[in-house]
C-alpha cells in the first residue's frame, strides 16, 4: 500500500531528520490532531481508531484499551466534543453540574463545572500521591487549590463528605483545621483547638477558644523556641482574618504552655 492511501496521515521529519508521521481528523469543521508516531501504520491505526470513536456512540471510555495506537487523553476529548458538542485537549468529560477528568482510565477526579476554564488549560499531573499542575514554571498542587494544606492529614485536618477522596467538588472538601500544628477536639460539649508543635517530640503549646488563638499561640511557641536555640526551621501560620493590630494583640495575651520556654537546642 502507498503512502497516499493512508487517510489522515501526513509525513514529516524531525530535527534530526527522522521520518514522522502525523494523524489528524477533521469533525464538524474542526481539525484535530491527534499525534505523532515513528511508523505511518500506526499513526493510520490512530486516524480509524478516532474515526471509529466519532462515528459509534456505543463506544465509551470503558472501551479504551491499552494496544490503542490512539493515546488515552485524546481518547477521551473525542468522546466528550462527540457527546457534549465541546472539544477540550485534555482528557475532560462533561457532565451537567460537574465534569470528570481521567488521569486512567481507573483513576478519576471530579470537580465543580466552575473550575472547567482552570483545568481545560492546565494539565493535572501526578508523581506518587502528588497532584498538580504546571503554571508559570511552579508546580501547584490540586490539594492546595481547595485549602488542603501539604502537612494536612486526612480525618485530622480535613476529609471528604461522601468519603471520595477523588472528589474535588467544593461541597464535599471539609478544612477541619486551616493551620499548622491546630487540632480540633470538644470539651463539655464546646468546639475547642489545641496548638502543638513537634520538636523531637510533640510538645503541646496550649488550649485555646478559638482556631485563631491556636494558630498565633504556634507561632509564638515556634519563636520562643528559636530565641532558645532550636534549630528548626518552623513555618508560621499566616492568620488573614486578622489585622495586624489585633493579630500583636492575641499574640501578646496568648499563654504557652510553661514546657515550651524549658526547650533548647
Amino acid at each position: 500500500m502507498s503512502k497516499k492511501n493512508y487517510i489522515g496521515v501526513y509525513s514529516t521529519f524531525l530535527k534530526d531528520g527522522t521520518p514522522s508521521y502525523r494523524a489528524s481528523i477533521t469533525y464538524f469543521g474542526k481539525h484535530i490532531s491527534l499525534g505523532s508516531y515513528s511508523k505511518i501504520t500506526k499513526a493510520s491505526r490512530a486516524y480509524k481508531e478516532a474515526a471509529a470513536v466519532l462515528e459509534n456512540s456505543a463506544l465509551d471510555i470503558s472501551s479504551y484499551k491499552k494496544d490503542m495506537a490512539l493515546g488515552f487523553d485524546k481518547f477521551v476529548s473525542l468522546i466528550n466534543y462527540r457527546d457534549k458538542g465541546m472539544y477540550i485537549s485534555n482528557p475532560i468529560y462533561l457532565e451537567k453540574k460537574y465534569f470528570l477528568y481521567y488521569l486512567s482510565p481507573t483513576q478519576v477526579l471530579k470537580f465543580d463545572i466552575d473550575d472547567l476554564f482552570y483545568y481545560s488549560s492546565h494539565k493535572i499531573m501526578q508523581r506518587g500521591t502528588h497532584l498538580f499542575v504546571a503554571d508559570y514554571g511552579s508546580q501547584l498542587s490540586i490539594r492546595e487549590r481547595y485549602g488542603i494544606k501539604s502537612y494536612a492529614v486526612e480525618g485530622r485536618d480535613y476529609r471528604f463528605a461522601n468519603d471520595d477522596p477523588c472528589d474535588f467538588r467544593y461541597e464535599n472538601i471539609i478544612i477541619l483545621n486551616r493551620y499548622r500544628g491546630v487540632r480540633q477536639f470538644a470539651e463539655k460539649g464546646f468546639l475547642k483547638y489545641k496548638a502543638v508543635i513537634h520538636v523531637k517530640s510533640n510538645y503541646v503549646v496550649g488550649k485555646y477558644n478559638t482556631e485563631s488563638e491556636a494558630a498565633i499561640a504556634y507561632n509564638k511557641a515556634a519563636d520562643i523556641l528559636i530565641k532558645n536555640g532550636v534549630k528548626k526551621a518552623f513555618q508560621l501560620n499566616y492568620v488573614e482574618d486578622l489585622s495586624p493590630s489585633q493579630y500583636a494583640d492575641i499574640y501578646m495575651n496568648t499563654k504557652i504552655s510553661p514546657k515550651i520556654y524549658e526547650i533548647k537546642r
